[in-house]
């Protein structure tokens, strides 16, 4: 393998797919003919493990080191940012000749140093936050016809998602077709709200009496066509033989409604769905092909990966060499793509969790892993050879294994928990970044649900509390405008919204999720604060037509703490949604 041209790497990620919609994976009735065909091709890694839900196991497949060490353990509250010091794939690749690029999801922050563009990404067309019509994400987007930020700056575009993001990313791979390049496709389909075109939805709805889960298939059907288009792409420009090919889920299958409703969803027999410790919540797809490395057949890889493998694995197949001081939690599996499997594998343990809340605690919802074996919660054991549902807990059988198991999640915790206090602070007065939003996707709280993280709560007008983490990059003056909405919109801060302030598709909106993008409620706010850690609150009225409250002072450069709120008579008050903060001086 290391005697040929550097291979050019192709990386598409699905967001909340998991494993079972595959009509390879046994599921009754998705249509996935493309994906179908590339299993019967690919490398397929059996019993590949991931984090349980989207930024936590981007962090990982992008640094090679559990997430909880990157910072992110969770997709809002300010512990979605990958911390600035952590080297990623697109950084090393960028640095040894290759031209990279991604097309959809980042969610590993949206301001300057976290994103795409400072962390590796030459070329970026990314929605923001965690999904589009997040909060961070332009204002009225739905997936149709949106507007996505292009290497920062926002560009309208015609069609759907994830028919733009493959289309940008094409457009990418025929450019760089004379060079090696990374190209990162990382749909945020099938990631509700379940928004599609509805001759997909279509497809399902005879096979199936959930809206939701109709729509939610046809979204990977979407998807499974432009995977399509995207071979037949690199076999026109004369690509696929040197190109590394590969198709993941970030976490398990997301849930589509409630508890009756996903008990019928098809699970590949599997326990648990998106967010559980139990192989529905982590296992995942990951199908490899590169036929100039001599992987083009059809091959199932039975032995326990990680999503911590990721990286050093195709740092090692392209020949990039590792830096002094750099390291990895996870390993690279060529060995086992050629077929060099030994013991080695068969003790190996990897454990992933679920933390999702601002500070983390040892075993929650927690996995160890080891061959067939599966400690969960600390107290549960399963053997998936003998029960792959993961049913009956043995742990009272089998007291060594538990402790044994144990005791390398104590291994794990260790390495993980060096960091975990550690501000991850967004910077204001950068030269990179002359505006920095502050959002209340990314506050800093005790409580999840004081945290407005999507524009549907922005509309409702729902209320926040908490802080942000900011590092003043540079001494000197600077702005904080104080909105409601975000510029883009328009809006007064004590104005409300009658109606559709933006166009939508309304055949393709998933039903109960037109809030997202109609309507606003008017908060009869009189005062804006706003607060920097060391210096006393600084207030001012807020009149009828404005648009923002707007504060200048004088900064030192350091750490920071900031906190803005608008709050009435009437007794409510509320963090500011978007705070834009500039330099001025």
């Amino acid at each position: 393998m290391s005697d040929m041209k550097p291979p050019n790497i192709v990386f598409v990620l699905t967001d909340d797919q998991g494993y079972p919609p595959l009509g390879a994976h046994g599921h009754p009735f998705i249509q996935t003919p493309f994906l179908d065909a590339f299993h019967g091709q690919a490398a397929r890694f059996d019993q590949f493990h991931t984090g349980t839900t989207c930024a936590p196991t981007r962090a990982g497949l992008l640094t090679g080191h559990y997430c909880n060490s990157t910072g992110v353990w969770h997709t809002i509250g300010g512990r979605s940012l990958l911390r600035r010091d952590e080297w990623t794939l697109a950084a090393a690749l960028g640095a040894n000749g290759y031209r990279t690029g991604i097309f959809g999801k980042w969610h590993l922050g949206d301001d300057y140093p976290y994103r795409p563009q400072d962390r590796g990404f030459h070329h970026v067309v990314c929605h923001g936050g965690g999904g589009i019509s997040q909060q961070p994400d332009y204002w009225g987007n739905d997936y149709f016809d949106d507007t996505y930020l292009v290497n920062g700056q926002p560009r309208a575009f015609a069609g759907y998602c994830t028919d733009v993001f493959f289309r940008e990313a094409l457009a990418f791979i025929e450019e760089n077709r004379d060079r090696p390049f990374f190209c990162y496709i990382a749909t945020n389909a099938p990631h509700g709200p379940w928004n599609v075109e509805p001759r997909y939805r279509d497809l399902y709805r005879p096979h199936t009496t959930s809206e939701n889960y109709a729509r939610f298939l046809g979204m990977i059907t979407n998807i499974d066509e432009n995977f399509g288009k995207l071979r037949a792409k690199l076999r026109a420009l004369g690509l696929e033989e040197n190109t590394i090919l590969i198709f993941m889920s970030d976490n398990g299958q997301a849930g589509i409604g409630d508890d009756a409703a996903n008990a019928r969803m098809y699970n590949a027999g599997m326990r648990g769905l998106k967010g559980s410790p139990y192989d529905g919540g982590h296992r995942v797809p990951f199908l490899l092909r590169w036929p100039a490395g001599g992987i083009a057949r059809g091959r199932t890889i039975p032995q326990l990966t990680s999503y911590v493998d990721f990286m050093p694995t195709l740092l090692d197949l392209c020949g990039v060499p590792i830096p002094a001081g750099r390291s990895f939690h996870g390993e690279s599996l060529r060995p086992l793509l050629e077929g060099r499997a030994d013991e080695h594998w068969r003790n190996r343990i990897i454990t992933t969790d679920t933390q999702r809340i601002a500070h983390p605690l040892k075993w929650r919802l927690s996995c160890v892993m080891q061959d067939a074996w599966r400690l969960v919660n600390r107290t549960e054991l399963y053997n998936l050879a003998e029960d792959p549902g993961q049913d009956r807990n043995i742990a009272a059988a089998h007291p060594d294994r538990v402790a044994a198991l144990q005791a390398a999640y104590e291994e794990w915790w260790t390495l993980c928990a060096r960091q975990m206090n550690d501000d991850i602070p967004i910077s204001i007065g950068s030269n990179a970044a002359a505006t920095t939003v502050l959002r209340t996707h990314d506050l800093r709280t005790e409580q999840d649900r004081l945290i407005v993280w999507n524009q549907a709560q922005v509309r409702a007008g729902s209320p926040a509390h908490g802080w942000w983490e900011i590092m003043v990059e540079q001494e000197g003056e600077y702005e904080f405008d104080l909105r409601r909405w975000p510029e883009e919109a328009g809006h007064r801060v004590r104005g409300g919204i009658e109606g559709a302030d933006v166009a939508i598709r309304e055949d393709g909106i998933q039903p109960g999720a037109e809030k997202w993008y109609r309507g606003g409620v008017a908060l009869d706010v009189d005062t804006a604060g706003l607060t920097v850690s060391g210096r006393p609150t600084l207030w001012q009225p807020v009149r009828p037509d404005d648009r923002a409250a707007v504060f200048r002072l004088h900064l030192p450069a350091g750490p920071r703490q900031v906190r803005a709120q608008f709050s009435a008579a009437d007794g409510f008050s509320s963090t500011a949604y978007y705070v834009y903060v500039r330099r001025v001086g």
